[in-house]
């Protein structure tokens, strides 16, 4: 199967196996991805995290834990496919753009800030760890301007 054969099947089981899920089971789940990566912090002082779409795993309660400590936090901002994905400064309450693929992320004139763990939304992962995102390399770009920050994959098993 083609990456691109592969991105269509996972995004079609993801949807199947969220919409399966109750209300308490995606929450629980949510609180449960919040505690996993708590845990792998290190101390970092700046944490780059998504906003879910598309049946990604839930981080809103991550971003509540990562409010109340001595962290930034830091949303990606997608421009174009041109222009490198950058992290921008951004704090539970502060406005939030549309913004491509269904995105919402800070206003574009915000802070750049360089992240210590990027919180990475991942479309599915094989036996191996090997990631699948949503082919439009990105995170990809943004790991190889970012080679000292803690790569934290997030998706549904």
């Amino acid at each position: 199967m083609t990456k691109a054969e592969l991105r269509i099947v996972a995004k079609d089981v993801r949807a199947a196996f969220v919409s399966s899920l109750t209300s308490a089971e995606r929450c629980a789940a949510a609180i449960m991805l919040a505690e996993n990566v708590m845990t792998q912090l290190n101390n970092a002082s700046v944490v780059a995290v998504y906003l879910p779409i598309n049946n990604e795993a839930d981080t809103l309660p991550l971003i509540d834990r990562l409010a109340g400590m001595a962290v930034q936090i830091a949303l990606p901002h997608v421009g174009s496919r041109q222009t490198p994905l950058r992290f921008l400064e951004w704090s539970p309450g502060d406005p939030l753009v549309g913004g491509p693929l269904g995105l919402w992320q800070p206003d574009p004139a915000g802070r750049n800030i360089v992240p210590d763990v990027i919180v990475t939304p991942l479309l599915a992962f094989d036996v191996t760890l090997n990631r699948l995102g949503y082919g439009a390399g990105y995170y990809d770009r943004a790991f190889a301007a970012l080679p000292e920050a803690r790569r934290i994959g997030v998706a549904w098993s």
